[in-house]
């Protein structure tokens, strides 16, 4: 494994990282209708546990309620049920073969506990970052010792590794604001 494999490798773990921080983010309400909230509510479709968007249309009616269509027609009180009982916090309400789920408004305590939820999960994908560069840093020093790179190598390869390292860790906070923004605006 060459400096540049190690780069690479280093920069493709902390852009997933990245991608799951965002999945993350999607999760967290912020009080308009988002059919990804629903994404991990699982429902029991004939003895197993499948994802909602597996056994129905998920679509937004309005900007603070979603619709959810059942593709078959005893299916709904399962859905229906499943969103009752999932932790977030969603009541809905069965108009025919359509399950509407309102998003209930959020009230400023609920907004502060959002927004410390975001900053944790920023926290820990900072430290996933953090850890990629030790890694990719142990590599480099794996290298040194085995002599297959020089000193000066190493040293250029750590700094180029802390600037991917200090770009990432950028995003990540870019990415924390823009959603405490979203929480505490609407």
């Amino acid at each position: 494994m060459s400096i540049a494999d190690i780069k690479k490798n280093a920069e493709q773990k902390m852009l997933k990282s990245i991608e799951a921080f965002k999945s993350e983010l999607a999760k967290v309400r912020t009080g308009r209708a988002h059919p990804g909230i629903l994404d991990q509510v699982q429902i029991d479709y004939y003895g197993s546990m499948v994802p909602i968007s597996q056994v129905a249309n998920l679509t937004l009616i309005d900007a603070r309620t979603i619709g959810v269509q059942p593709w078959e027609k005893g299916m709904g009180a399962k859905i229906e049920k499943a969103i009752r009982e999932s932790d977030l916090g969603l009541n809905p309400a069965a108009q025919g073969d359509l399950i509407r789920v309102p998003m209930p408004a959020l009230t400023e305590e609920r907004r502060r506990e959002l927004t410390k939820l975001v900053k944790g999960e920023g926290e820990d994908a900072k430290v996933a970052v953090r850890n990629l560069r030790r890694d990719a840093n142990d590599h480099a020093k794996r290298l040194l010792k085995d002599k297959e790179i020089t000193e000066d190598d190493d040293r250029r390869s750590q700094d180029d590794i802390q600037k991917l390292t200090d770009k990432t860790i950028a995003d990540i906070d870019k990415l924390v604001q823009v959603k405490e923004a979203e929480i505490m605006a609407v």
